[in-house]
């Protein structure tokens, strides 16, 4: 996703660079697509950050976003950048709705936002893990449906739904791999089950995808183009954006932070190898290591919560999950060289307790030159980055020329081209 721009320094020919050559009217149509992209997917530009980010020239700008002011696809509204007064473009509120579904370990989480990415209601319950794929996805209907009836918002509006599984989505046939979270969906194929049902497009990806997503778009990966989210939950998964965009690998499985290998001779992990991070970092893992003397009721969020009051046996734990974890992060900087980690999940909310191990292992691991230009943050969303990052999805999947021809539900079609 294009969510910083380009140099403006960028050659002014790519504003006629069109596949078809010879018809202005094609031209035009080329910039207003690029346009309403820009806007789609960064939520809202002043008119200068979209002829940085399209490479238009400011005047051209200029009268395409009148053009599609006039014809109800934007909105204008007045703002400050650099303490000098600008103009706030983003998609009509009218324009349509994108629904996000996120399925987690213990939680079903739904989200309704307008094309310019505002939530208009959003609620989570709990979901028992051991449920069928079908009673999960009747739940998911269910509380879409509510909250579309709570917003007010005519159904006919949907233009996508962006889903999150915790699992690997194979690319080409859209069935979930194998799940140690959801294992009795293994084998299933979630946005065919979420289209039937809702009669709409729907586009699935893995939750630490999505959390990558979330975060680039609402959270602490905003201006940055490459970066890792790592969640640290039943498992240990990783969201990887190169150059603006999530990388899936040719089979959905790229991130599997997981199953790096720490030590040979390690512990047996689920996926049949000794020694993955994810022995050493996943909760599954970790909490036993407390449990005799602190019982068996302690979830990772308690043991991050004793942590952060101080409780020795706890910040140990802890400490070590994240220098573990920073080993880990370490081959990432090594072989992608990222400018920014983001840490998800209830081990985020531990802070420097975490994050300081982190960056201790990643000085001592990685490449120097890597390892400087590595920031390392909480993520800024807590539990919502999935859904959000479900809603960028749909967002992100969505066709500019719907918005333009007036054919996405409740759209307004844009004034005709000057140029026809």
């Amino acid at each position: 996703m294009d969510m910083d721009g380009v140099s403006s320094k960028r050659p002014r020919a790519q504003e006629v660079v069109v596949e078809t050559p010879g018809s202005q009217s094609s031209l035009h149509r080329a910039n207003l697509e690029r346009v309403v992209r820009a806007v789609r997917l960064a939520g809202s530009l002043t008119q200068a950050e979209i002829a940085r980010t399209t490479g238009l020239s400011a005047a051209t700008v200029s009268n395409i976003v009148r053009e599609l002011k006039d014809g109800g696809t934007v909105e204008v509204t007045p703002t400050s950048a650099g303490g000098r007064r600008a103009r706030s473009v983003s998609l009509s509120g009218d324009a349509g709705i994108v629904i996000g579904v996120d399925f987690g370990h213990t939680h079903l989480r739904v989200a309704v936002g307008n094309l310019a990415h505002q939530v208009l209601a959003e609620e989570s319950e709990p979901l028992d893990v051991d449920a069928s794929s079908t009673q999960g996805f009747d739940r998911a209907e269910q509380l879409v449906s509510r909250l579309i009836e709570a917003t007010g918002v005519d159904r006919s509006k949907i233009a996508g739904v962006g889903l999150g599984v915790p699992g690997p989505i194979d690319v080409e046939s859209g069935t979930l791999g194998s799940t140690a979270i959801l294992p009795g969906w293994t084998g299933t194929k979630p946005a065919e089950e979420l289209r039937g049902r809702l009669g709409v497009p729907v586009h699935v990806d893995n939750d630490a995808n999505l959390g990558a997503l979330g975060e680039m778009v609402w959270g602490s990966g905003r201006g940055v183009r490459d970066l890792a989210y790592i969640k640290v939950a039943s498992g240990v998964g990783a969201g990887l954006v190169i150059n603006g965009r999530i990388y899936r690998g040719p089979g959905g499985t790229a991130g599997e932070i997981g199953h790096i290998t720490l030590d040979e001779s390690g512990p047996v992990c689920r996926c049949g190898n000794r020694g993955c991070l994810e022995t050493f970092a996943a909760a599954r893992y970790v909490l036993p290591l407390l449990q005799s003397s602190h019982g068996t009721d302690l979830t990772m969020e308690g043991v991050v919560r004793l942590a952060r009051d101080g409780d020795p046996g706890c910040r140990r734990v802890v400490a070590d999950v994240g220098r573990h974890i920073g080993s880990g992060v370490a081959n990432l900087c090594n072989l992608l060289n990222p400018s920014r980690v983001v840490l998800g999940g209830d081990l985020a909310e531990a802070g420097e307790l975490v994050l300081g191990p982190i960056r201790e292992s990643v000085g001592r691991y990685a490449i120097p030159s890597a390892a400087r230009q590595l920031s390392v943050l909480p993520g800024a969303l807590g539990g919502r980055a999935e859904v959000l990052g479900a809603l960028a999805l749909a967002l992100s999947e969505m066709g500019d020329s719907t918005l333009l021809d007036g054919t996405a539900p409740g759209v307004l079609q844009a004034a005709a081209p000057a140029f026809t």
